[in-house]
């Protein structure tokens, strides 16, 4: 009997009891390699094995039928695959060898991106961070995965689901990394820029032996939100701080950024406006020039708030003149985007309750992924999905 055929017979028979899935769990690393040297032949295989009951021994041939290259044709059938063995597999059994399952996962991942489909790999992703998780307080691989398809497909109520969650387990340093800054991006998508500052924060001060490209990314963003959310750089270190050490450097990189607007918080906003548009290039190569272009919004904004502070009555030409709009009808445009801010965020609650319920269904997920655009590069900036550490 050829040695394939024996090990999924061998997976049938012990895939019962907790000490024959232990069993089989010895057998399994003891045959990855040969696993591995058949990959190409172990897909038929697959389809005598119920992913629901045979989750250790399907996940093992699951892995090494993955290990090679994919083509986009091939990717369209692994998604079904992996996303069908993601929801019905054992939770228990895949936690016996975590990191294979990890690598199925990011392979999935890799896959629906292969395929320019990101929010069908929305929802089979937190399904299983759920399976992975030891406690909701566990900060697992595939959290950062699940984030980064959630800001590709703008399913951002999706990423907010795990972003509330208190974490205190962290398997990996990059992991964390790489979870707090996707998740400050999708803050700032959803405009909760004191979270993302909370979020961006975290990935800056956090322990680090040398200033990596994450905390690099993180702080630049970190500053332009602060601008917007605050109206000045709340700096983000202290003596104490963890990465105290490291302030020096990215305070460095602040410095010789085009990040660093001049004179911010007292200077003239047609400078800053001249600047922005000199190095309109640098902050779109930096994938930064959308929130660069609302901390100028909010410039215009904070200075007519200042005004109507200080005075009971001013005409649009009056703020106009102060704010340095160019008409009345500019002071006029900024005005009643103040003042209907407030309804709007009325009604964002009460849709928000709706849109949570609709962003997590499945079949929503699956239709709206057909019709919705990709990316709108005017209210966001691009994601990296690379970094060197």
């Amino acid at each position: 009997m050829n040695s394939v055929e024996g090990l999924v017979n061998q997976i049938q028979g012990l895939s019962t009891t907790a000490s024959d899935v232990l069993s089989l769990q010895n057998l399994l690393k003891q045959a990855d390699d040969s696993l591995h040297a058949e990959s190409t032949r172990l897909l038929p295989f697959l389809d005598q094995l119920d992913p629901s009951k045979h989750s250790l021994g399907y996940l093992y041939f699951l892995e090494a039928c993955t290990a090679g290259p994919v083509s986009k044709e091939q990717a369209g059938s692994y998604v079904l695959m992996i996303a069908r063995f993601i929801t019905s597999c054992i939770a228990e059994q895949i936690r016996l060898a975590p990191d294979k399952f990890i690598t199925v996962c990011k392979r999935f991942k890799d896959q629906v991106l292969l395929l320019e489909e990101p929010l069908r790999g929305v929802a089979p992703m937190l399904t299983a961070i759920r399976k992975l998780q030891s406690s909701s307080e566990h900060l697992t691989a595939l959290h950062p995965e699940f984030l980064l398809l959630c800001l590709l497909s703008r399913c951002y109520k999706a990423g907010l689901s795990i972003l509330e969650e208190d974490v205190f387990e962290v398997d990996q340093p990059r992991d964390l990394f790489l979870f707090c800054y996707y998740g400050g991006m999708i803050s700032i998508g959803k405009k909760w820029f004191q979270k993302a500052l909370e979020l961006l924060h975290n990935v800056v001060t956090a322990p680090m032996s040398t200033v990596n490209a994450i905390a690099v990314e993180a702080f630049k963003k970190y500053i332009l939100v602060s601008l917007i959310h605050h109206g000045q750089l709340l700096f983000v270190f202290s003596s104490s701080s963890p990465s105290g050490d490291l302030s020096h450097g990215l305070t460095f990189f602040w410095l010789q950024s085009p990040t660093n607007l001049p004179n911010y918080s007292n200077g003239k906003i047609a400078d800053i406006e001249t600047y922005v548009e000199a190095n309109k290039d640098k902050f779109e190569s930096d994938n930064n020039l959308g929130l660069v272009k609302q901390v100028v919004s909010s410039m215009y904004k904070r200075n007519i708030q200042r005004l109507t502070q200080t005075y009971l009555t001013l005409s649009l030409q009056d703020i106009a003149n102060r704010v340095q709009l160019n008409s009345p009808k500019e002071a006029e445009m900024h005005v009643l985007q103040m003042v209907i801010l407030d309804l709007l965020m009325t009604l964002s609650k009460k849709l928000n309750g709706v849109d949570e319920l609709m962003s997590c269904d499945p079949l929503y997920l699956l239709k709206a992924g057909r019709e919705r655009q990709r990316f709108d590069f005017d209210d966001f900036d691009n994601v990296p999905q690379r970094f060197n550490i």
